[in-house]
Order: C-alpha cells, then sequence, then structure tokens
C-alpha cells in the first residue's frame, strides 16, 4: 500500500490533526502524546524518525533535532477508527521536555498529583532554556 493510499485511511479532524501516542517499542512504556498532520506522516516515514506538529509553533518539529533526544520509528500502527496513531519507536534518552522518560510522570493518588519519574536531563541542557 503507498503512503498516500494509507493516509486515505486516517481521520484528521477539523484541523487537519490526529493524536499521536509515542510508545518504547520493546517495554510498552508509553512515552508521550503529541499531534501529527499528513506531512508529519510522510517525513515520519519517508525518514524513519518521528516527526510531529507543533500545535503552538505551527510547524513540524522532528523529536531530537533540538535535544537530540530522537525517537527511531520501529512502526506505525492506526487505531479501530482511523482516528489515533501509534508509533512504536526506539527511545534515545527522554521523550518528555521536562527532561524525563516519559510525560506520564505524574500520578493521581489521595486527591493529588504525585510526580514518580526523576528529572534525567536538566531541560536547559536540553533546549538550552527552562521549560
Amino acid at each position: 500500500m503507498s503512503g498516500a493510499r494509507l493516509l486515505e485511511e486516517v481521520r484528521f479532524d477539523a484541523d487537519g490533526l490526529v493524536p499521536a501516542i509515542a510508545q518504547q517499542h520493546d517495554t510498552g512504556e508509553v512515552l508521550m502524546l503529541a499531534w501529527m498532520n499528513r506531512a508529519a506522516i510522510e517525513e515520519t516515514l519517508a525518514s524513519g524518525r518521528a516527526c510531529y506538529w507543533s500545535r503552538s509553533r505551527q510547524a513540524l518539529w522532528r523529536k531530537g533535532d533540538t535535544s537530540g533526544q530522537v525517537q527511531r520509528l520501529v512502526e506505525l500502527r492506526l487505531d479501530c477508527d482511523g482516528d489515533a496513531v501509534l508509533l512504536r519507536v526506539d527511545q534515545t534518552g527522554v521523550a518528555c521536555h521536562t527532561g524525563r522518560r516519559s510525560c506520564f510522570y505524574r500520578v493521581a493518588r489521595d486527591g493529588a498529583w504525585h510526580t514518580d519519574l526523576p528529572v534525567l536531563h536538566d531541560p536547559k541542557e536540553l533546549y538550552g532554556h527552562g521549560h
């Protein structure tokens, strides 16, 4: 199936976006949720590196270009409704802009959010400024 044909089955929202979950391919660890548009999916499939759409910058961003924390694509999956994608990746270093391995580092416990993952890399070192 060609890339264009693959994209015909993706149900993008009114803004041309689809939610994209990144998961470590060998452990099943959920790393992050981002957004992809058609160009981001095409770039990801062509390059073998995860590329997303930044809603705040209104531009494509390839994971790791700024931080060095690259996601190599192992497999791209589409959910049953076609309205979400799963990127099974090999994550180098941390996935979260806070310097943690996963963006899902807060857990609801006793009526409050508790942090259960440590900062592994200082965001100032990854991005040149605090996050």
